[in-house]
């Protein structure tokens, strides 16, 4: 790859974000297509948000990632939003065009995307969902939107938050029809309850991700199933507690790596209008 003076800039920001995977597969996609682009990380603080994303755009910066913990945050920066990061009232994909920044959201496709990949068709069915944060709440519209039937998302209840997780969940169901529930993380007897009869469990959190790799977001395997579709959106550990545990249960169960590329290459679509090489990237990053 050579930087040239017409190189356009693309890139992440969010915190921590050492262990992210986004630079190694844009900048070979940018490679593979012979585009004059490069995507580099940021890590900033959260007094820095706003000075970041008015600088980017004055510098002329063709769009960013945004990833943990800012996902919601810089949602008020943008002068707008797509349908799905209304929805979702987060933000992952920054698209900056004649200096205006628009917010789109490719966390939702990206998992449904990967979900499908895998072969599993949870149209129709329920969704237990653990978190309610950026990367959750867009899972939440996309699968809502799609056709999955119930939803029953776990957050802690706090209620500077919480209320704000039921305000979304009431939004959700009146655009969509899904049913959306939401219950006390600490209520392991619902959890139980709702796990039973669910297709598919997904951790939408950052418990069990390094530097914190011995924690796990449930109870204990008790709370699963053999036919239980687990997914843990953390792909840093690969294999954290949660996905070792639903594999000694039989659960059929996938970290976030897939989620990951195929978020990413909405977002590539966005901001070059051509399609990411995703058979070449799975190959080299996913498969590795």
């Amino acid at each position: 790859m050579e930087i040239s003076g017409k190189t356009g800039l693309t890139g992440l920001i969010g915190s921590p974000i050492a262990h992210s995977i986004s630079p190694k597969m844009h900048n070979l996609s940018f490679q593979a297509l012979g585009l004059d682009y490069v995507y580099l990380a940021f890590d900033i603080g959260q007094s820095d948000l706003e000075k970041v994303v008015y600088g980017l755009r004055e510098i002329g910066a063709i769009g960013y990632n945004v990833t943990m913990p800012y996902k919601t945050a810089i949602v008020k920066y943008m002068d707008e939003l797509t349908p799905a990061a209304q929805l979702a009232g987060a933000c992952n994909t920054v698209i900056l065009k004649d200096g205006r920044m628009t917010g789109h959201t490719t966390d939702g496709a990206g998992f449904m995307h990967s979900v499908q990949d895998y072969g599993h068709d949870i149209i129709g069915k329920k969704m237990s969902i653990l978190g309610a944060g950026g990367a959750a709440t867009s899972i939440i519209s996309q699968a809502s939107l799609d056709g999955v039937a119930q939803i029953d998302i776990f957050r802690r209840k706090r209620p500077e938050v919480y209320e704000i997780t039921v305000a979304f969940a009431k939004k959700v169901q009146k655009r969509t029809g899904c049913i959306v529930n939401v219950y006390d993380f600490a209520d392991t007897d619902q959890m139980r309850k709702s796990f039973a009869d669910s297709a598919i469990l997904v951790n939408a959190t950052s418990v069990g991700m390094a530097p914190g790799a011995d924690a796990c977001p449930i109870p204990d395997a008790s709370l699963l199933r053999p036919d239980l579709v687990v997914y843990d959106i953390v792909y840093n550990p690969r294999r954290t507690k949660l996905y070792e545990m639903a594999k000694e249960v039989g659960c059929p169960v996938y970290n976030g790596l897939s989620m990951m590329l195929f978020q990413g290459a909405a977002s590539f679509k966005c901001w070059t209008g051509q399609d990411m090489p995703v058979a070449q990237i799975k190959d080299e990053i996913i498969a590795s």
